[in-house]
């Protein structure tokens, strides 16, 4: 066993081991998907903070960087930052005060239970194909790391991310997320100043970029119109703003103004943090000109430029950045799963029953996602179709529950059944290069021009 195995083995018994801890206090439903709406400052922005920052923003844009310059970045750092802020200006504390568990509680609440299931249908499939990416990126490092192959890589990661989050929870979750983003921090960092130094210092670094890779644009050997360049940039953002990931943190937030100051302050680090990996895609040209797998850029630069203790802090840093995100998600599904689809058709269960319940729901999402892992050669392929998916059209219809007086549950079926048609439709069969901007125009257009031919102004919430 080499010595970066070992330490990877450590970091993740470390990571069980808090886990199990904390899992002792799980007694209820809110206990393990809300952590008892109880996480203050430092716990909710860490939270937000290393849920977020997942495989796709460590190895998925270094890559990306790597094979295309500036042109390539788009959805890390700028959009999930944008993203963070606009979940914490903009609708944080309304979400907050409604004292929901997941974003469809709020349809239900607000349109019928119908509505509810519509809308979690909708959201599944995005956070399980997102845990599926951060299988695969979990699976490549051990890979790198040691004489596994891929596919029992991506088995291992698959096991040990299961054991981890089904015995978990969110309080769990959030504590193992300080720790973890912490690690993801001096990581990335130590990487960095040794990758720079091996350059001859900051100034010597910045002269081997070539000016062509800090354009803007369009990436090299891709073709985009004016609308596709704009959808490129938007699916980040309008596709994970109301990712049931980032709520969870929000509403299991201990108040409206912790949830608000959180995510302004994970916004800010993120950002921060999130520009480490682009800066070592572009100097690692410098080092690796030839690269077949641009993917793979940050791990080799971290195994062949770092010492064997740093080469483990880093390693540890990526475990980090995916178990924060692989868990948040699997417990996405499962909240998804057994709040809005299950348990209404079973109110009598015990909590002891819920949670069972629950860890159900995360071990079969967890399958699932490991299956979608091995469907995609690339990492940020498999996050952009997850954002993509659904994430545009409950961000509409969320602001439309949130906002809108008017309309009710036939409005809202129409409008989500126009808009998952839509995206369907231009992604698979018209393949044109907008499917998300068509999916939101759709989504309001179907609400919105079938208000005239509906009986019934308000939704039930807006009458009570």
């Amino acid at each position: 066993m080499t010595v970066e195995l070992f330490g990877i083995m450590a970091y993740v018994l470390l990571m069980l081991l808090v886990g199990f801890w904390v899992a002792r206090s799980i007694k209820t439903n809110d206990d393990y998907f809300l952590a008892g709406r109880s996480l203050g400052p430092m716990l909710a922005t860490f939270s937000i903070f290393a849920t977020w920052f997942g495989a796709e923003t460590c190895i998925g844009t270094a890559g990306a960087v790597y094979q295309y310059g500036i042109s390539g970045l788009h959805a890390d750092p700028l959009g999930y930052s944008l993203c963070i802020f606009i979940m914490g200006f903009v609708f944080s504390k309304v979400l907050w005060n409604r004292k929901i568990t997941t974003i469809p509680d709020l349809f239900g609440k607000r349109f019928s239970p119908n509505v509810e299931k519509v809308a979690a249908l909708i959201m599944i499939p995005s956070s399980i194909i997102w845990a599926g990416a951060q299988v695969r990126a979990f699976g490549q490092i051990i890979s790198s790391t040691s004489e596994i192959t891929f596919f029992y890589g991506v088995t291992a990661a698959a096991l040990v991310v299961l054991v981890y989050t089904v015995c978990g929870g969110l309080l769990a979750d959030a504590y193992n997320d300080l720790i973890q983003g912490l690690a993801v921090i001096i990581g990335l960092c130590i990487l960095l100043f040794v990758i720079v130094n091996g350059l001859g210092g900051i100034g010597p670094a910045l002269e081997t970029i070539h000016p062509e890779r800090l354009k803007l644009g369009t990436p090299e050997g891709h073709t985009r119109s004016f609308l596709g360049n704009l959808e490129f940039w938007l699916v980040p953002i309008m596709g994970s703003v109301m990712a049931q990931e980032l709520v969870g943190r929000v509403v299991a937030s201990r108040s409206s103004k912790v949830a608000f100051n959180s995510c302004f302050r994970a916004g800010v680090i993120y950002f921060i943090v999130g520009m480490i990996p682009v800066f070592i895609g572009l100097f690692g040209v410098a080092f690796l000109p030839d690269l077949k797998e641009p993917e793979m850029i940050m791990p080799l630069l971290a195994k062949t430029h770092l010492s064997s203790v740093g080469y483990v802090i880093f390693v540890g840093a990526l475990v980090s950045a995916i178990l924060s995100t692989v868990d948040s998600t699997l417990l996405s599904v499962s909240a998804l799963v057994s709040q809005n689809l299950i348990l209404p058709s079973f109110g009598n269960l015990s909590e002891t029953k819920k949670v069972f319940l629950a860890r159900g729901g995360v071990l079969i999402a967890g399958i699932i996602a490991y299956g979608i892992a091995f469907t995609s050669d690339s990492i940020v392929g498999l996050v952009e179709l997850a954002s993509s998916l659904g994430g545009p059209s409950i961000l509409v219809m969320t602001s439309i529950a949130l906002f809108v007086k008017k309309g009710n549950e036939t409005n809202a079926m129409i409008a989500f059944v126009l808009s998952i048609a839509t995206w369907a439709t231009c992604h698979f069969i018209f393949k044109i290069e907008f499917p998300v901007m068509m999916t939101v125009v759709m989504c309001a257009a179907g609400y919105f021009l079938s208000l005239p031919f509906t009986k019934g102004g308000a939704g039930k919430e807006m009458k009570d």
